[in-house]
């Protein structure tokens, strides 16, 4: 891969965080101590960070197409949608399924007798062009804030070289052949870019190898025994003490035989402004046991059918960690509990060779839900799925860079802001609006450009004094305004808007210093 091919950049469309400081709070591995935590500011501020899914999934890249995207897939029941699965990253998983349309697949490109594990030899090969800087780079260029990477998905393969005294015992050589989340970290932090890193707590496919395919399964998954349990602990704790994330991103769960509180007690005593995810559940022996009940084992899998023919929906407590974490879901309200929606830009979060222009999703959608997010007390937590080499697929590539081009004029209306008393209105063109603010302003977000020089934006009054302008407008032109009656009629100039080449624009209203923080 030269460095052309591995340097996207934003022309290719073909912060303020809190200081760190001692925290003299002094945390307990218990739920109660662990609850008090907060989000540390720069988190709060930051709103947009980057996922990555990359891994020996990346060799053969490979899953069919969903009817939509997101979790819900209107399926008739879990199983369909295992088997079907959208999720390259799940290879493995979905290529345990007898005469799926992945060992279909594999068989006919690599033959019966190739085994998962063997992807790792190509990855390994085709690792050694990857340039992290080039990464770094890009992110910091469209704005992102942090980074966040899978050090081991559920396939249970490695991208750092665990010191862990007792390595996999299923596998030989079942690691990345660079240190491929040091590399990153350095690069990433060298940008200025807060570091996260993602870890498979309770799925390892090369400790348990049943396949997961309904409620109940899902619910049983994961290695249950000590050993793996503390295997699991210790890489988290050399994860931790070797990298020192800003994040640390557990996904799916934690043994129930592991020392959770523990870790993230040790995490937030080490780093006072780290932040830690909300996917740490755990299934005891018990739930284990008990789901395997007939007719609570049935109930279980009615009730998985119901979420994937309806679409999962977005839980809204924290049993541990900081945040929530819908996956390609976005909240409808603003809520207290600070959020981040993590989605793939296409159907996937691994590379899928098999997704093209129409699967992923437009610019101007991800633009409008980012604004919508960022409305409501999210943040969002955008996928790229890179190629083995370490290349950024295109469409992905232009999708950021659209990203970024739009906050390169509209960025202050998003970071460091805070919800208003409210998400969302329309205006009287039927066109979306939301609104962030800070202290004395207000900005409102048209989620399309309007055509009219005169519109309303209904349910919104503002008190005498306030100036409006809108973002990027170089003639710093003020815009004249009138309330009308419990709304908001704006008159613009004439063509102010007619060179626009963005998807949203943003009015920025200036409220009068002596009343500055007032809207009616």
């Amino acid at each position: 891969m030269t460095d052309e091919a591995s340097t996207p950049s934003k022309s290719s469309k073909s912060t303020k965080s809190a200081k760190s400081a001692k925290s003299t709070t002094k945390y307990e591995p218990t739920k109660e101590s662990l609850g008090t935590h907060r989000p540390p500011q720069w988190f709060m501020d930051a709103k947009l960070g980057i996922f990555i899914h990359w891994g020996i999934y990346s060799v053969p890249a490979w899953a069919p197409i969903a009817r939509k995207q997101g979790l819900g897939q209107e399926y008739t029941t879990m199983q369909e949608h295992m088997l079907n699965n959208p999720y390259a990253e799940w290879y493995l998983n979905s290529l345990r399924f007898k005469d799926g349309p992945y060992q279909k697949h594999h068989e006919e490109v690599y033959g019966k007798d190739f085994p998962y594990e063997k992807f790792a030899d190509e990855f390994n090969e085709s690792i050694k062009s990857w340039i992290p800087s080039n990464w770094a780079e890009f992110f910091k260029e469209i704005h992102a804030k942090y980074v966040v990477i899978t050090s081991k998905h559920h396939d249970g393969f490695l991208l750092w070289p665990s010191d862990h005294p007792n390595p996999n015992p299923n596998m030989e050589n079942y690691s990345a052949s660079r240190d491929i989340i040091g590399e990153l970290t350095d690069k990433v932090k060298a940008k200025g870019l807060k570091m996260g890193i993602y870890y498979s707590g309770v799925i390892d496919w090369s400790f348990d190898e049943n396949v997961i395919d309904s409620g109940v399964s899902f619910i049983n998954t994961g290695c249950t025994d000590q050993n793996y349990a503390d295997y699991a602990d210790a890489h988290w704790y050399e994860l931790i003490n070797k990298y020192k994330p800003s994040i640390v991103w557990n996904d799916i769960g934690y043994p129930h035989k592991g020392k959770m509180e523990e870790i993230l007690a040790y995490y937030y005593n080490n780093f006072p402004d780290g932040v830690v995810n909300d996917r740490w559940d755990r299934s005891s022996n018990f739930v284990r046991n008990l789901v395997k009940i007939p007719g609570i084992r049935q109930l279980v899998n009615w009730g998985a059918n119901s979420l994937f023919r309806k679409g999962m929906a977005a839980k809204k407590k924290i049993a541990f960690g900081d945040y929530l974490t819908p996956e390609y879901q976005v909240l409808e309200e603003i809520v207290p509990t600070k959020w981040e929606s993590c989605r793939g830009l296409g159907q996937s979060f691994g590379y899928n060779q098999n997704e093209t222009e129409e699967h992923y999703i437009t610019a101007e959608e991800l633009i409008r839900s980012f604004i919508d997010i960022v409305s409501k007390n999210g943040n969002l937590l955008i996928n790229v799925g890179p190629k083995p080499d370490g290349t950024i697929p295109e469409p992905q590539i232009q999708r950021l860079a659209s990203l970024g081009n739009w906050l390169d004029v509209n960025g202050e209306a998003i970071f460091e802001t805070t919800p208003w008393q409210k998400a969302s209105t329309t205006t009287d063109l039927g066109i979306n609006v939301r609104f962030t603010t800070k202290p004395g302003l207000l900005y409102v977000h048209l989620l399309r450009i309007p055509k009219e020089t005169q519109f309303i934006i209904n349910e919104l009054n503002l008190v005498s004094g306030a100036t409006i302008q809108l973002l990027g407008d170089k003639s710093s032109t003020s815009i004249a305004w009138e309330n009308h009656g419990a709304n908001l009629r704006l008159i613009l100039p004439q063509n102010l808007l007619e060179s626009s080449e963005l998807t949203a624009i943003v009015f920025k209203i200036i409220l009068p210093a002596v009343i500055k923080g007032e809207f009616k």
